[in-house]
């Protein structure tokens, strides 16, 4: 995260064991305190194991975390959705919601041409869309604060737009792989699979849109470390997901504020303020990232310091590296500006 200028991160709770109670979140919480050079908030899950049966001990973790989310699993049973939302509303914590109806998956890219034409069981968009659909109906009957993660097609864009219009209180993100690249940009490579997938021009225009109407409130990165080995399998055997925190700014910064589409203080709120704001981290005076703009260099997976060297954006020459990153005053990442 500090390689990328992150002082701040929330971490989703797809770990073991899975922080679905006060002792398991105590877990995690030894190793931030242990491990991490910046502020790291832990989500709690939704379920018990992240299995969507048993509501997880909400009121126990609710002091400890920035949120509940089954991180990775749809949340199928509707009764147990809304009855989370409704403990997370009493608690006045913000749940956010991995979308996806488990009845339409088992594809590994988007139900598209490319798929087609490769013989691939794609993902249909609906996987996406109509659990959103779904959700944005139970948070207008609950009044929870609730987020969409990682929204990757223009159905749920839509719905969100709608859903805030009648005062539903709903914030989402996207992720930067799915503002800049399309299922035009598959290749054979387990680097191009995560989850949600890689979608349409149409899906990608929309989402732009969306981020500069206000629909879409924040970008975050969907980071998944995952190793080599694990994203070796190519596009039908690799797990899903790609690192994405050292890559964020850099991609964004090049596409979007060097090509004109959102201002640089634009894509910092969307990075930075946003996502704090809605879930309630402050800015720390004595946390900040130096970036230097002005000399193009390329990605290159090798100087990663996550474990996980996997991202779509590889060999992509862009501006914007991460010269040192500050938290509490002390520099927790620096480097050397000739290195390439």
């Amino acid at each position: 995260g500090a390689h990328g200028g992150y002082t701040v991160l929330c971490a989703m709770p797809n770990l073991c064991p899975v922080p679905d109670s006060r002792e398991h979140l105590e877990e995690e919480w030894a190793i931030i305190r242990r491990d991490a050079v910046i502020r790291v908030y832990p989500y709690g899950a939704i379920s018990v194991g992240e299995k969507g049966q048993t509501l997880a001990d909400l009121s126990g973790m609710a002091k400890a975390v920035c949120g509940f989310s089954d991180d990775g699993k749809g949340v199928m049973d509707e009764h147990l959705m809304q009855e989370a939302m409704q403990k997370a509303k009493s608690l006045g914590k913000i749940l956010a919601a991995h979308c996806e109806d488990a009845r339409l998956i088992g594809g590994c890219i988007h139900e598209g041409p490319y798929a087609k034409a490769h013989g691939y069981r794609g993902i249909p968009s609906a996987s996406e869309y109509l659990q959103v659909e779904r959700d944005l109906r139970l948070a207008r009957e609950t009044g929870v604060k609730y987020h969409i993660c990682h929204v990757s097609c223009k159905e749920s864009v839509e719905f969100v737009r709608q859903a805030k219009k009648e005062g539903v209180d709903v914030t989402c993100e996207t992720a930067p792989h799915y503002l800049l690249l399309t299922e035009e940009d598959l290749c054979e490579d387990g680097r191009f699979r995560m989850n949600p997938p890689l979608r349409t021009r149409a899906d990608r225009e929309a989402l732009l849109e969306g981020l500069l109407d206000g629909t879409v409130d924040m970008i975050a990165t969907d980071h998944a470390p995952h190793s080599a080995k694990e994203k070796a399998g190519g596009l039908a055997g690799s797990l899903f997901g790609v690192s994405g925190l050292e890559t964020a700014f850099p991609v964004l910064y090049t596409e979007l504020v060097r090509n004109g589409i959102l201002t640089a203080e634009a894509l910092i709120d969307k990075m930075c303020f946003s996502p704090r704001k809605r879930f309630g981290i402050p800015t720390e005076g004595e946390d900040y990232t130096v970036f230097e703009i002005a000399t193009p260099y390329q990605v290159n997976p090798n100087t990663f310091v996550s474990k996980g060297k996997s991202t779509p954006f590889a060999g992509q020459t862009v501006y914007g590296r991460c010269i040192a990153t500050v938290m509490g005053g002390k520099t927790v990442w620096q480097e050397n500006m000739m290195q390439n």
